[in-house]
């Protein structure tokens, strides 16, 4: 039988570029092609019609069901002329993924004919089965009911001849079974509080929008390659595979020439990306082999979870036009970087300031102290909770090695924003405000202006400082935004608020307003201390200096889901109105039996490939070889035979000790596979699976790489990580 892994190497070597049809405007011109943004809404909308619209979508006004129709009139309109012929409601459940039913716009005429339409009530509202998708028990199989809700916030696009709507998913009961509304809660809670801590500054703001870039980082295979590496397939990871004699240690893949199949799939992904609004703008070589990332310009935080969850579905579609397949895991290959999706997170007033920029004023550089502080308090009471909202089986095997921060949430600072916190904090407190005749001066050191970046980066800090922004660094390649974002907004709306209570109680108390937010920000320097940290996050140091701060530095995923419904964690998505607490203990339920599922697969995985490829080719291979022992034998003789045969003898021990190794631990782990497939509740068997299967992994892939290394090439049936990885 042809060996399938040279077969594919074959062809994977002889293919070319795929050619891609370049449009003749210019990206400004094409660009939301496929979108229905305002300048469409304005062609295809009455006046009034659109200027109701556009106040939903800017200042949050109730959505006036009366306008349904005719939005979904001039909708259908501008669908028809692109050749549209099916709409959707396009939503993200519980899955990490998003989820579409399409439908027709045929509608029976009462005449025993058609007719195409499209009414305002399938616009806004439709009725998937709540019970298929992920609830943690909100929803049983006989309670199938749930309602899908159009988000007017996030615009409707255009993928091949459908009509993509963005909705809320909910239940019957109105519980959130999705990542967009309680997303869309925690940025209203944080833009109320946002606002008013800003009054204290700028009386004339009027709203607080949460920005997000994300940093889209992603491995290409070629697609023979995938198809010839069944835990690729099944899991997204190489279960196995020893590390190539060449990697990355020679630091030439990070931001060198692009291979022209990458530049051919990257120009074509741009080109439908940028056609769907996407504001791709950065393409580059990353680390490992080939490894890559795609990086928009900034966004609100809604859109830009939505045009992340629409690129990484359009990332899979186009590599496979170009004979790829794209890997969204975080840690597909063992021994090099794996992926990431850093969150760029600022927040910004309709009055164009930067919250966490510096001004040109004392006033500007105190608001700049505060929303740096308060951000911090929200990131240090919650350092648990934002680890778990990160945390899944992918990304646990990439944090804390190569490039990616720690499973400890810190922030990294630098020294200049780290010496004006030292000085406030220190300084004698009526000294820090002055009276006089032009006005109240502060008495904080000239911050210089961070975008000359004058302090260093700390790629080993999950949460960093940037300039005039926080880079949140622990989100996971293949995870939704969301999660991370969810958490984020939602702390620093908490700190917010608890922020101005105690500053409004000092003004009550008849303090002067500038010397009140300098005593709370000041108790808030101390208080938040312990999440700062510049040092080396990889450090065995660092770990035992986080216990002490009273940092959370657990390591097992199902354990830290916990933080979720910790007292505190309640207390705060309550009372923002983010989340209640039935939606939290459900919400859980579905990341322990998700867990519980990936790791099920990968131990299914494991076991088979083991049992069913790599044992019958090693011991192939040991059949082979023993007959070399035995023709060397007849040939020289017993004696000169044993001592010419010592080498290959010494392959036929190693092969039979490495296979008893693995069949005895692929038995056991089928074993605790068992134990723990008995258990009922949720959080245990995840739990089990975590220390009692997972813990198999290790080991048998030890001894499976080993034997890569002895058994001859010609029979090894799986692509190597030298070909996975530099077959382009």
């Amino acid at each position: 039988m042809e060996n399938q892994r040279f077969q594919a190497v074959a062809d994977a070597s002889k293919k070319k570029p795929v050619s891609v049809m370049t449009p003749v405007e210019r990206p400004s011109e094409y660009f939301a092609k496929k979108v229905f943004n305002r300048q469409k809404m304005y062609k295809y909308l009455p006046a009034d019609v659109y200027s109701k619209l556009i106040d939903v979508i800017d200042n949050g006004a109730q959505l006036d069901r009366s306008i349904a129709d005719e939005v979904a009139k001039g909708m259908k309109q501008w669908a028809d002329e692109n050749g549209v012929t099916h709409y959707t409601h396009w939503f993200q459940p519980l899955t990490e993924g998003t989820a579409e039913k399409h439908d027709s716009f045929v509608e029976h005429d009462g005449k025993g004919g058609m007719i195409e339409e499209f009414s305002g009530k399938l616009l806004v509202q439709q009725e998937p089965d709540a019970s298929s998708f992920p609830s943690g028990g909100i929803r049983s199989t006989f309670e199938a009911r749930g309602y899908s809700a159009w988000d007017p916030t996030s615009p409707v696009f255009i993928i091949d001849d459908t009509l993509c709507i963005p909705t809320i998913f909910i239940s019957y009961t109105g519980e959130a079974l999705d990542y967009k509304a309680p997303l869309l809660r925690a940025l209203h809670a944080v833009n109320v509080a946002a606002t008013d801590v800003c009054h204290y500054f700028y009386p004339d703001v009027k709203k607080v929008t949460c920005n997000l870039g994300w940093e889209q980082e992603y491995f290409l295979v070629d697609e023979d390659l995938y198809a010839a590496r069944p835990d690729l397939i099944l899991t997204g990871r190489t279960l196995m595979g020893h590390e190539s004699a060449k990697n990355q240690q020679m630091d030439d893949h990070y931001f060198g020439t692009i291979p022209e199949r990458v530049v051919a799939f990257m120009k074509d992904l741009e080109i439908q990306a940028l056609e769907l609004g996407i504001p791709v703008k950065t393409r580059h070589n990353e680390v490992a082999p080939n490894q890559f990332e795609c990086a928009p310009i900034f966004e609100e935080t809604n859109l830009a979870v939505d045009h992340n969850m629409l690129l990484m579905s359009l990332m899979k579609r186009v590599a496979h036009k170009h004979g790829f397949e794209v890997l969204l895991h975080e840690k597909p290959f063992d021994g090099i970087n794996g992926s990431g999706k850093h969150n760029n997170w600022s927040l910004s007033t309709d009055t164009g300031i930067l919250l966490h920029g510096t001004g040109k004023t004392p006033e500007d550089n105190l608001r700049f102290v505060v929303f740096i502080v308060e951000t911090l308090m929200g990131v240090y009471r919650h350092n648990g909770l934002l680890k778990a909202s990160i945390m899944d089986a992918g990304n646990a095997h990439r944090l804390g090695a190569n490039e990616a921060p720690p499973a400890i949430i810190s922030s990294f600072l630098g020294r200049t924003v780290s010496d004006v916190l030292k000085h406030i904090m220190q300084a004698d407190k009526d000294a820090l405000v002055i009276t006089g005749k032009e006005g109240v001066q502060i008495d904080i050191p000239e911050i210089p202006d961070i975008m000359r970046d004058n302090t260093d980066r700390n790629r080993t800090s999950p949460f960093a400082f940037t300039g005039n922004r926080f880079e949140f660094r622990a989100v996971g390649s293949s995870a939704n935004c969301a999660s991370a974002q969810i958490v984020l907004n939602t702390a620093v709306a908490e700190a917010l608020n608890d922020f101005k209570a105690r500053v409004d109680k000092l003004i009550a108390e008849g303090e002067d307003k500038f010397a009140a937010i300098l005593s709370v920000v000041r108790d808030d320097i101390k208080t938040c201390a312990p999440i700062h940290f510049d040092g080396n996050g990889y450090s065995d140091e660092w770990v035992e200096e986080a216990a002490k701060r009273g940092l959370d530095t657990e390591k097992s995923a199902p354990v830290i889901f916990d933080r979720y419904l910790d007292p505190e964690t309640i207390k705060m998505f309550e009372s923002t109105g983010v989340m209640k607490k039935n939606e939290l203990e459900a919400r859980n339920e579905v990341k322990w039996e998700t867990y519980t599922k990936k790791i099920q697969i990968e131990a299914r995985v494991l076991g088979d490939l083991s049992l069913n490829h790599i044992i019958p080719v090693a011991t192939h291979y040991q059949s082979m070889i023993a007959k070399d022992v035995q023709n060397l034998m007849v040939i020289y003789g017993a004696e000169k035979g044993k001592k010419l045969s010592e080498r290959i003898m010494n392959i036929i021990e190693q092969i039979s000790e490495r296979t008893a190794v693995i069949e005895e631990n692929v038995e056991a782990m089928v074993e605790a596979r068992k134990v723990a497939n008995k258990i009922q509740n949720e959080r245990e068997k995840a739990i089990a699976y975590h220390d009692t299967v997972e813990t198999f992994f290790q080991p048998i892939r030890y001894q499976i790489d080993k034997l890569e290394l002895v058994v001859a090439d010609e029979l090894w049936s799986l692509p190597k990580y030298r070909e996975l990885l530099f077959v382009r």
